[in-house]
């Protein structure tokens, strides 16, 4: 900053042509000036001016530092414009990555465009482990363990988990009474895409109980077939609390083994930590904390920044 001040006063003394005149319009004494100039002059190597007790004249060495002074300001000056309107109007292009789960995100970031118009999104729908440094992201939504120094966190909200299936299927097949029960049920699994494993339903059980053996009717990777195969009458299935939330309010799906099923997951929003977020992506943030997890739909929303402890590749786990 002691540079750029330099330049300041010796492109103010070059349009001046005065001390005297350079510090009533910078505000200091001419004596402040003629020290800063005697500095830069000192530190660059070259005299600037001619000086005598009549005028001051710029020297040969002086006429083209003054050419590249102006055009070092006119730069700063041009990039504080810019980032001041970027400030008040954010813009650009912003890629982001997020879990294939459209019943809870679409509704947000249609929103977020009417908001902010000249933000491009561009979006990137997937369950896969996505790296968010190399392979470009500004932000990704994603559930998991947070362990990456290169990210910074911030909490949309958490989610817990139930059983359902309609209650055509429930009135057919009988309704269990406990997890045991399940054996003789069809049951709508999920499998996770990175490792290719179906998810443990989360019952509890006491500990001398075995572990329950659960018939796999059908299996897929996204939560809407499972929540469109239950509505249907198929099975039961393990799904996200705001996958069933409509379904379960109208009668489409009724719970079951509400009190065996324990499982709380939280949501977060990454990107890549540095010293200032771009001003696109710092509303795109506060945005999504605001009304991805609304109270009463989706659990409880504590809001808060975790940097230096999240992992690029967690993967969505409904």
């Amino acid at each position: 900053m002691e540079s750029l001040s330099g330049f300041a006063v010796f492109v103010q003394v070059a349009e001046t042509r005065s001390f005297v005149a350079a510090g009533r319009l910078l505000g200091v004494s001419a004596s402040a000036v003629g020290k800063r100039v005697a500095r830069l002059e000192e530190r660059l190597g070259v005299r600037l001016f001619h000086r005598s007790t009549r005028s001051i004249t710029l020297t040969s060495e002086g006429m083209l530092f003054l050419e590249r002074s102006r055009r070092v300001l006119a730069e700063i000056e041009a990039a504080e414009q810019e980032l001041s309107l970027s400030a008040r109007a954010p813009r650009g292009r912003l890629r982001v990555s997020l879990p294939a789960v459209s019943s809870l995100v679409l509704p947000v970031l249609a929103d977020f465009m009417l908001q902010y118009p000249e933000i491009e999104l561009d979006l990137d729908f997937t369950d896969r482990s996505v790296d968010v440094i190399e392979e470009g992201f500004d932000a990704v939504v994603r559930t998991g363990e947070l362990s990456d120094s290169r990210l910074s966190a911030r909490l949309l909200g958490s989610f817990g988990v139930l059983l359902a299936a309609s209650p055509d299927y429930f009135a057919r097949h009988g309704t269990p009474q406990k997890p045991s029960d399940l054996a003789n049920h069809a049951c709508l699994h999920y499998r996770y895409p990175n490792s290719g494993k179906l998810e443990v339903w989360p019952l509890r059980r006491a500990p001398d109980e075995a572990e329950i053996i659960l018939p796999t009717s059908m299996i897929c990777n996204n939560i809407e077939t499972r929540v469109c195969f239950a509505q249907r009458g198929l099975g039961i299935a393990c799904l996200p609390d705001f996958a069933a939330r409509d379904a379960i309010a109208d009668g489409r799906l009724c719970t079951v083994l509400d009190d065996y099923v324990e499982r709380t997951t939280a949501f977060r929003v990454l990107w890549p930590t540095s010293r200032h977020a771009s001003p696109k992506l710092r509303v795109f943030i506060d945005f999504l904390v605001a009304r991805m997890f609304v109270p009463g739909a989706g659990g409880k929303t504590k809001h808060q920044v975790q940097t230096g402890s999240a992992r690029s590749s967690t993967t969505f786990q409904s």
